[in-house]
């Protein structure tokens, strides 16, 4: 794999990163992952908007002239990795870069971010969009910043280890008594065709599939409540379903063993599903 890093492409077993970058020592840093078919990047200017939003958000000022290349990089990357055939997926992260002294505060003078990206192959879920998938639920323990797509990932990844060797697929976060997301996906959920979804809080990163199923509904006349779903009421839901940039519209059959709706697939992520499916492929 051929990969970017501070404006030199090279093989990922060959780059080197400072061993005082904040990204590493403090998780000091925003990311971003678009979904690539066919050599075309899928919402890519949705995905960059929320990036620079990231960045404003956790105070890391990057040039704009190296925020401009980061599409013709994303590119670049495609073409040197050959993937402009089937799906792929472009990884960016940005972390406020490598200061010496090792302080909490931000390096002063200011620092080069570092700037790292990379293009690899992806296979799509496809059984599980068919087939649906069993979760667990976990206590959502992560910052009160969720809106912004930090590297923090900890929390996340506990949950996912959890789900793993509880031998399910994904868990669902309960803060408060609702629910708010999965460790690597927006939830939605359905009950007499109406989708039900946490709205868009420091609680949640309003990801960007879940902001085009909001277009779908829309499209296809399926009303929208944005309020938080309780953990109570999610097992009288219909249905309920994951939603993400390498997730897709991926069915949720059974929440701790207990069956969501029919415990199969329903009717209305099937309508999210197409339209999803006609969006990743120029439809």
């Amino acid at each position: 794999m051929l990969i970017y890093l501070n404006g030199t492409y090279s093989k990922l077993n060959d780059s080197t990163l400072s061993p005082l970058d904040r990204g590493f020592l403090f998780g000091d840093g925003i990311y971003e992952v678009i979904r690539v078919v066919n050599g075309q990047l899928v919402l890519e200017n949705e995905h960059l908007e929320r990036m620079e939003e990231g960045l404003s958000g956790i105070g890391i000022d990057m040039d704009s002239s190296a925020l401009a290349e980061i599409p013709e990089i994303s590119r670049e990357l495609i073409r040197k990795n050959e993937l402009e055939e089937n799906q792929a997926k472009v990884y960016i992260q940005v972390t406020r870069g490598a200061a010496d002294p090792r302080t909490h505060t931000f390096p002063d003078p200011p620092v080069e971010p570092t700037l790292f990206l990379s293009a690899e192959p992806f296979v799509p879920h496809t059984k599980l969009h068919q087939t649906g998938v069993d979760v667990i639920t976990v206590p959502d323990v992560r910052w009160l910043r969720c809106n912004l797509k930090t590297v923090n990932l900890l929390p996340n990844s506990l949950a996912k280890q959890r789900a793993k060797e509880a031998g399910v697929n994904s868990a669902i976060m309960i803060r408060d008594g609702v629910v708010t997301e999965s460790p690597n996906a927006n939830v939605f959920g359905v009950k007499d065709d109406t989708l039900y979804t946490y709205p868009a809080t420091n609680y949640i990163l309003n990801g960007i599939t879940r902001q085009a199923v909001l277009g779908f509904a829309d499209e296809l006349g399926i009303p929208v409540v944005e309020q938080p779903i309780r953990e109570e009421e999610m097992y009288r839901l219909d249905e309920l379903f994951f939603t993400g940039t390498t997730t897709d519209i991926q069915p949720i059959n059974k929440v701790d063993g207990r069956k969501i709706g029919t415990g199969k697939p329903g009717p209305v992520v099937r309508k999210i599903q197409g339209a999803y499916e006609e969006l990743l492929h120029g439809g």
